[in-house]
């Protein structure tokens, strides 16, 4: 049994934090203003802390105090254990010392009494909810992830019957062999093939393709694919659970059901820690008892639980959620959204990195490649201006692109007439008294230059001449080149992973030095591509925007996402770029290792005072000197550590992630980082 639902624990987290800042500012109001509570009765101030102490402990704490018992009764020791053991002997201890301190032996006590621990229980306690709620809210992300890729599919379909009435229904009573209707604007339904009528199918969910691709009678079409132009009737032949969206689905579940879950450093540490502190305080009040000087039961129970105050994890359940939290605030002032504290501990180790391509390294939007007139006669400034005139009024992406590309060079565009579309097939217009035709080149067609590799070229007819072709290509970002090198220099090996064909591809990959490219590779085969490289060893990183790059977001070690991708990506990523900018994963890489550090760090100083006061707590001194370490000093040595904590997360705050000079000695090579395949 886990914790409740984060909606259960808010009202807790609520209920701690305002019960806790009083306790707080009565606790250690006299240290940060001395004088703040002078002349106010301590047994008072101490039963006011008794009372708002006690309902975060029982009922706010309650998940927690659950998770505790489980944990024993399953001997299964996690930082629950240790927290709850910290915050019960603290509780306990102070509401005896609120309640019989009297009866505390003189040299425990001081001119207020024994002093009290409930502080350390309030925070602890709100530190932890609120820690559970964020976990929480990173894996409630998997489920809308899902509820985005269900909502590709249509709920109804129009089914045609041979009558050729269409009904609509449900899209679950669709069956293999039936005739769908589907109009312009609309998601395809179920896997089929083209009956009749042709159109251009956005099928970049599925392909990371930024165009169109025409679908003429026969072509196959996939279920959650848009229809763009015009109207296809199609027979089903994969429906449910059979298509290619339903496919992707069962692959994002399985990859994140499958993951292995991060063993956080202080977990590793925790699964030694506690049974080492019950088993000192339990050795602790078995030699006092046997040995010690009279009255031997009280000082037994008090150094007992003296050592499990002074080992009351405060600190150590500090030392990572602090610098997590410091570390996200800090990534979301640059333009980095971290979605699961997990990654930035995974990033830092990163030695793979796969890249998709539209969207990440490209645009995503076609652009004028080349012009390439038929003959001297065709200007190629006339060529795009008559090109363009005609596509003025289709919506297409393509005839966004000369249109754009048109007014960027200055052409005035003449008015189109009888404009004519015949989707799947081009269009034509009249444009100043001659037939203009602009369609996808087929057969022969001319050379590329360099620049235009791997392009969509399409032809322009002029009175049925044919005048020359535009080729028109998904062109890179300009911060892909310099992200691509910074990358480089973290020690990372760079291959590019894309549904698109290996004619855009190959010069991609080239122009940016990649290591390696893989091309026509679908949703299922970039997550089979991240599985290998893992199970090589490598520690995965995956970079994408698409829905077709969901599966292997959620399978590799890091997903990244561009914060201009879809909701489905976004979803299924650990790290959301929100600039939509691949410069962005320098800097996280710079975040995930200097926080990385930090939680280090942490740790060593919050362990550092433990074992320092383990020893003094349990009394080892007391045979030589007679010197007992007073409570007082435990509760000063407990707050001196959080605070070290506490300051050296903060340092965060101030990190520089665009330093001059980062390179190879900024970022060294992470060590075992795998050579080409």
């Amino acid at each position: 049994m886990g914790l409740p639902h984060e909606r259960h624990l808010r009202p807790r987290l609520g209920v701690a934090l305002a019960c806790g800042l009083p306790v707080l500012a009565l606790a250690m109001g006299g240290m940060v203003a001395p004088g703040l509570l002078h002349g106010i009765d301590p047994a008072f101030l101490a039963w006011v802390q008794f009372t708002l102490t006690t309902p975060v402990f029982l009922w706010a704490g309650a998940p927690l105090n659950r998770r505790w018992w489980r944990s024993i009764r399953e001997r299964d020791p996690n930082m629950f254990t240790m927290t709850v053991t910290g915050t019960g002997a603290a509780y306990l201890y102070s509401a005896a010392a609120t309640l019989a301190g009297d009866s505390f032996p003189a040299a425990l006590r001081t001119a207020h009494g024994p002093p009290l621990y409930f502080e350390a229980v309030v925070f602890i306690t709100a530190v932890v909810l609120l820690g559970q709620i964020l976990e929480q809210r990173a894996h409630a992300r998997t489920g809308e992830a899902l509820e985005a890729l269900l909502r590709l599919a249509p709920p109804i379909a129009h089914r045609v019957d041979l009558d050729g009435h269409e009904e609509d229904v449900p899209l679950a009573a669709v069956r293999v062999g039936e005739l769908l209707r589907v109009r312009p604007g609309e998601h395809v339904p179920v896997d089929g093939r083209v009956v009749t009528g042709a159109s251009d199918v956005d099928e970049s969910m599925l392909t990371g393709e930024p165009l169109p691709v025409p679908r003429d009678v026969g072509d196959p079409v996939r279920a959650g694919t848009l229809n763009t132009t015009g109207s296809l009737l199609l027979r089903a032949e994969r429906v449910g659970a059979e298509t290619v969206l339903a496919q992707i689905i069962r692959l994002v579940t399985a990859a994140q059901e499958s993951e292995a879950p991060i063993a956080r450093l202080a977990d590793r540490v925790t699964a030694w820690f506690i049974p080492a502190v019950l088993g000192l305080a339990l050795a602790t009040f078995a030699a006092w008892l046997a040995f010690g000087p009279a009255p031997r039961l009280p000082l037994a129970l008090l150094n007992g639980v003296a050592v499990l105050i002074i080992a009351c994890p405060c600190a150590l359940g500090l030392a990572t959620p602090v610098s997590i939290v410091t570390g996200i605030g800090r990534g979301a002032r640059a333009g980095i959204l971290v979605q699961d504290a997990a990654a930035l501990e995974h990033l830092a180790g990163t030695t793979v990195l796969l890249l998709d391509k539209t969207g990440t390294l490209t645009t995503g939007r076609p652009r004028v490649a080349a012009l390439l007139p038929a003959g001297p006669e065709w200007a190629p400034a006339e060529l795009l201006r008559l090109a363009a005139a005609a596509e003025a009024p289709s919506e297409h992406p393509l005839a966004r692109a000369l249109v754009t590309a048109a007014g960027e060079r200055g052409l005035a565009l003449p008015v189109a007439q009888d404009f004519r579309a015949e989707p799947g097939h081009g269009v034509s217009a009249l444009v100043e008294g001659r037939r203009v035709e602009v369609a996808r080149a087929k057969g022969a067609v001319p050379p590329l230059p360099a620049e235009a590799a791997g392009a969509t070229l399409v032809e322009v007819r002029v009175d049925g001449a044919r005048a020359g072709c535009i080729a028109l290509a998904d062109t890179l970002k300009p911060s892909a080149a310099p992200a691509v090198r910074g990358l480089q220099a973290l020690g990372w090996r760079l291959e590019l992973v894309t549904g698109d064909r290996a004619e855009a591809a190959a010069p991609i990959a080239a122009a940016l030095g990649l290591d390696a490219w893989h091309a026509g590779i679908s949703p299922a085969g970039k997550q089979d591509l991240v599985r290998a490289w893992r199970a090589r060893g490598a520690r995965v990183t995956f970079a994408g925007d698409g829905l077709n790059d969901a599966p292997a977001l959620a399978a590799a070690d890091v997903g990244i996402a561009m914060g201009d991708g879809t909701d489905v990506a976004l979803r299924s990523a650990g790290v959301v770029l929100l600039r939509g900018d691949l410069a962005g994963l320098v800097r996280a890489a710079r975040l995930s290792r200097a926080t990385l550090r930090n939680i280090r760090q942490n740790l060593f100083w919050a362990f550092a005072y433990n074992f320092a006061g383990l020893p003094l707590a349990a009394g080892v001194l007391y045979p030589w000197t007679g010197w007992l370490l007073h409570p007082m000093v435990a509760s000063v040595a407990m707050s001196l550590s959080s605070i070290t904590v506490v300051a050296n997360a903060l340092r965060l705050r101030h990190l520089r992630l665009d330093a001059p000079g980062e390179g190879a000695a900024t970022f060294p090579r992470p060590p075992g980082s795998p050579a080409a395949p």
